[in-house]
């Protein structure tokens, strides 16, 4: 039997929740169909000190989300065209969300297709990718990710924490430069 992280899990500092998340297990509930992966490549965001983060103006109706309690969806929508699944993560009250930018897929992969209209290769290797393959949308935002019911991650692989390797967050030019170049980036091979 596999376990459920706890809320504990996520009360921690994003980035070492987003560390702790690499080989972590990734499930969604689809009508009936299980789709997994273990999670390959995260992004740690803080509060109001992260020019980069959607907290780093306060809280607002759009971030409430990232200001707690930890172990919850922060799904949003970009550029008109792609959602972004995060894990809120900190003490509440205290911003902070690792973006989860890839998963190997390891159960439902013809569902996945299906859901990425039939690509077979690159099901989960990017943000927007998992999303799609996972069929993640707005519905799945501030949903309990310590529950055991739409979306949730489980106890992976052991990850020897010397296989991880550390890169600065993509696709945030609008940070301070000490921001853009901040090692908060993690990915397995």
């Amino acid at each position: 039997m596999t376990m459920v992280l706890p809320r504990n899990f996520y009360c921690q500092d994003s980035a070492t929740v987003a560390r702790h998340l690499l080989g972590k297990r990734l499930v969604r509930l689809v009508d009936g169909v299980l789709l997994a992966g273990f999670i390959r490549e995260v992004e740690a965001y803080f509060g109001e000190n992260d020019s980069a983060s959607h907290a780093a103006k306060g809280k607002t109706s759009r971030n409430a989300i990232m200001f707690g309690p930890a172990g919850y969806s922060y799904v949003y929508f970009i550029y008109g065209m792609h959602f972004m699944f995060n894990i809120v993560t900190e003490e509440e009250g205290c911003a902070g969300a690792v973006l989860i930018r890839s998963v190997f897929p390891t159960h439902g992969l013809a569902t996945m297709r299906q859901f990425r209209n039939g690509n077979k290769k690159h099901l989960a290797d990017g943000p927007a990718k998992l999303c799609q393959a996972l069929r993640i949308d707005a519905r799945l935002n501030h949903i309990d990710l310590t529950k055991q019911e739409k979306i949730w991650l489980e106890e992976g692989v052991l990850i020897d924490q010397t296989s991880i390797h550390m890169g600065s967050r993509i696709g945030i030019h609008y940070a301070l430069v000490k921001d853009q170049r901040a090692l908060l980036r993690f990915w397995l091979n």
